[in-house]
C-alpha cells in the first residue's frame, strides 16, 4: 500500500488490531498517518457499532465510550447507509455465507471502489469483488 493513491475502508477486525496492538496494528497506523496525503479512508457505520459493543462486552462501557470517541476522531470518513449501499450489501448475503455485518462492510468497500483492510478469513472468498489488503490473521489456539 506504500505510496498507493486509492481509498481504503477499515474492517473493524483492522479497528480493533490497532485498539489492542495486535499483529498488522502498525499498518493500520500508516493508513490512517497517510490519509491526508490519499484519497479517503472509509469507516462502515457497521464497524463503529461493532467495535463499541466488542469493546463494552470485553471491556466494560467506560472502554466502549472512549474507543468511540476515538474513532469519530480519527481521520476518517463514515460511511451511512444509502440505497447503492443497502443493494451491494443485500446482494452479497443473498449471493455468499457472510455475516449481516460484513455484508455492509465490503459493500462499504466496493461502492467507494476503495482496498479493504482487514483480518477476517471470511472476506477471502470475495476477493474478485474488491480490492483487499490482509492483516496477519489471528492464531487459532
Amino acid at each position: 500500500m506504500t505510496g498507493s493513491p486509492e481509498p481504503v475502508v477499515l474492517d473493524t477486525s483492522a479497528i480493533l488490531a490497532l485498539w489492542n496492538n495486535e499483529d498488522g496494528a502498525a499498518m493500520v497506523e500508516k493508513v490512517l498517518r497517510e490519509s491526508s496525503q490519499r484519497k479517503p479512508v472509509y469507516l462502515s457505520f457497521m464497524t463503529f457499532m461493532e467495535c463499541r459493543y466488542r469493546v463494552w462486552k470485553d471491556h466494560g462501557r467506560s472502554a466502549a465510550e472512549e474507543l468511540f470517541r476515538s474513532l469519530k476522531n480519527l481521520p476518517v470518513i463514515r460511511v451511512d447507509v444509502d440505497d447503492a449501499l443497502i443493494w451491494t450489501a443485500s446482494e452479497l448475503k443473498a449471493q455468499h455465507k457472510i455475516s449481516v455485518a460484513d455484508s455492509w462492510i465490503i459493500a462499504t468497500a466496493i461502492t467507494r471502489n476503495a482496498t479493504l483492510v482487514h483480518k477476517d478469513p471470511e472476506f477471502d472468498a470475495l476477493a474478485d469483488r474488491v480490492a483487499m489488503k490482509a492483516l496477519p490473521y489471528k492464531k487459532v489456539k
